[in-house]
């Protein structure tokens, strides 16, 4: 099985797939995407990609899409550790924390979003980093309230909500988000950062030299 996966080196969501790939001990190779240079609407991403993002996993030639989808995929075919329980219960709770970071907190503030602040509405620098930081602050006190009592999100071991935190608190760092509201979350985060795995997926490790 040959696993290729197309993704920009800060991007939140390859960021989230890396984490799983690298925790799952996946070997996969990479082409990188340069979201800056317009490259993720070019006919050759969108070509396997047709909504233009990244990050996109080619199994075997087959393009598969969006991040979570793709934890879903990997999950199935790699199933060792879980990043969703079999437990109903528990799967609802993990993804409810995903996607509170995933759907809710990220799109708002992707790059294209922020592109169309400023086209559409006249958004300097400022409000545009206003806007970042007020999607960031309000999706994270929902996720502090939704968090378990660790040392991960959801308990033990990290889950697919585990993937989402880690590249969204690399963002609020980036932008000067205070995070001392959220200790449940800096304490999963942390535990997931003493992993290798996970440090290896980080945006520094993987950055084009």
């Amino acid at each position: 099985m040959r696993i290729v996966l197309h993704d920009y080196w800060r991007s939140s969501a390859s960021y989230r797939v890396r984490i799983c790939l690298n925790l799952k001990g996946v070997r996969y190779e990479t082409v990188p995407v340069n979201l800056l240079a317009g490259e993720q609407a070019e006919d050759a991403n969108r070509a396997l990609n047709p909504q233009g993002f990244v990050p996109t996993l080619v199994v075997d030639g087959r393009p598969l899409t969006q991040s979570l989808a793709i934890v879903d995929w990997l999950d199935a075919n790699f199933p060792e550790p879980p990043m969703v329980s079999k437990d109903p219960f528990v799967r609802s709770d993990q993804l409810a924390r995903a996607l509170a970071i995933a759907a809710d907190v990220h799109p708002l503030n992707n790059l294209r979003v922020l592109k169309r602040l400023e086209a559409q509405f006249g958004a300097d620098q400022a409000a545009k980093d206003d806007w970042y930081r007020h999607w960031i602050v309000e999706g994270l006190t929902a996720v502090e309230k939704l968090a378990g009592d660790g040392p991960f999100l959801g308990g033990d071991t990290p889950d697919i909500s585990d993937l989402c935190l880690v590249p969204q608190l690399a963002n609020a760092r980036r932008f000067d988000v205070p995070l001392d509201a959220y200790p449940k979350l800096r304490a999963a985060e942390a535990a997931s950062l003493a992993l290798p795995a996970v440090q290896a997926a980080a945006p520094n490790r993987v950055m084009p030299q």
